[in-house]
């Protein structure tokens, strides 16, 4: 599940939708499930240029959402900085590269947790709470962007980590 909802916070390319798709149809049923259908849906509605200047306006060039985890939770402060350090050195340990972003970025996290059933305790203090404040922002700045959608799945993903089943 992990893996699909880093896919979807990619930079949309030909054939993305498909791969989302293929995703969607491994998800278990559930909240994210059918958060992740509903983005899906309406981005899959959008020409691929319309998708990428939505995910630019909301992801990339001063973005809506700033997908990093340690600036939610610390802003440009020490304390992300060790957070990132210990990050990079858990990516290292689980051959994840960070594909260009930082490692407090969901992409490499999302690998990250995917790669890894037992992941940094630090890691799944934060990220809750780090998605929360993503997802408010963007529902508060727009809330018919589909990218609500994901980050709604990403939310429900966040609250069950470090829960056992």
């Amino acid at each position: 599940m992990y893996k699909v909802l880093a896919d979807a916070l990619q930079y949309p390319t030909p054939g993305t939708i498909e791969l989302l798709r293929a995703g969607l149809e491994q998800m278990p049923a559930g909240a994210v499930k059918k958060a992740f259908s509903e983005f899906v849906e309406r981005v899959q509605a959008l020409s691929l240029t319309e998708w990428e200047e939505l995910h630019t306006r909301t992801l990339d060039l001063g973005p809506i959402v700033a997908p990093y985890v340690g600036w939610q939770i610390w802003g440009e402060n020490y304390k992300r900085g060790e957070f990132m350090a210990q990050l990079n050195q858990a990516l290292m340990e689980s051959d994840i590269h960070p594909e260009g972003e930082l490692p407090d970025h969901l992409i490499p996290i999302f690998r990250y947790l995917d790669a890894n059933p037992e992941p940094l305790p630090e890691l799944v203090e934060v990220l809750e709470p780090a998605v929360r404040a993503m997802r408010k922002a963007l529902h508060k700045a727009e809330p018919d962007n589909p990218y609500s959608h994901l980050f709604d799945a990403i939310w429900q993903a966040s609250q069950n980590l470090g829960v056992s089943t």
